[in-house]
Parts: structure tokens; sequence; C-alpha cells
């Protein structure tokens, strides 16, 4: 299985990212907790992209992509047009000293909400991986 879209960078086009992930369920009948975290831990990998990664500049592209190379597992890709960055200078925002912050929370909840999470090198993809 496999499906892709690209949208504009503008907060306006998560309502299609939010489509996509609805139509996957549509195809693969998640389970609610599933459902959830795919939602809430793809929606922010974009918005993270729109924002951080392509700096809202609406004539950069992102795409998403879906696959299955097994199927116990589902993985969603998105990639920005953006410099990218280095993930582990990001702070985690658990640690006494970071409480305040707000960055980092965003990298924290998509990791929590996955099975598995990896950026490419130069850090303008990330891969999700759920387990359904």
């Amino acid at each position: 299985m496999y499906m892709k879209i690209e949208i504009k960078s503008s907060i306006d086009e998560l309502s299609i990212v939010e489509n996509f992930v609805d139509d996957l369920n549509a195809k693969l009948d998640l389970s609610d907790e599933i459902y959830g975290n795919i939602m809430i831990a793809v929606t922010e990998a974009v918005n993270n992209s729109i924002v951080h990664g392509n700096a809202n500049d609406i004539n950069k592209k992102i795409q998403i992509e879906v696959f299955q190379k097994n199927p116990n597992i589902v993985s969603f890709r998105i990639q920005d047009e953006g410099p990218g960055f280095d993930v582990q200078k990001v702070k985690d925002p658990t640690l006494p000293e970071n409480i305040e912050s707000i960055g980092g929370r965003g990298i924290f909840v998509m990791k929590h909400l996955s099975n598995e999470m990896i950026f490419n090198d130069p850090g303008n993809s990330i891969e999700l991986r759920f387990l359904i």
C-alpha cells in the first residue's frame, strides 16, 4: 500500500493532511488509539515542516507519503524543502531547565506517539512508524 500527497506550506493545508489520514484509516480500519496517535504525530510533523522547515513560505511544498513494507507497520514520510536541522540539538522539554521553554515539545510528542521516529541527514525529512 502506498499513498502520497503534496501540500503548500500553509497551516490552512492541515485539513488536507487530516483527510489523508482519514483515508488511510478507512483502508486499514485502525484502532481508535492508533488512529489518534497517527493523526496527532503526522499533523505535528507537517506543522513543523510548514513553520520551521519551510518558514511559512507558501511557494515551498511538503510531501507526505504513507507506505507499508510490513503488514504490521505503517510508515509516514514527511519532507519539506527547508535546509533541515540537527535533531540532537533539540533540548529535552521534560528536563527541569527546559520546562518553561516552548521548543522541542512537538518532537517529544511525535517520538512518544510513534513506535519509531527517523530523521534523514540533513534533517528535512522524518519517517514515523506505527505498529498496527
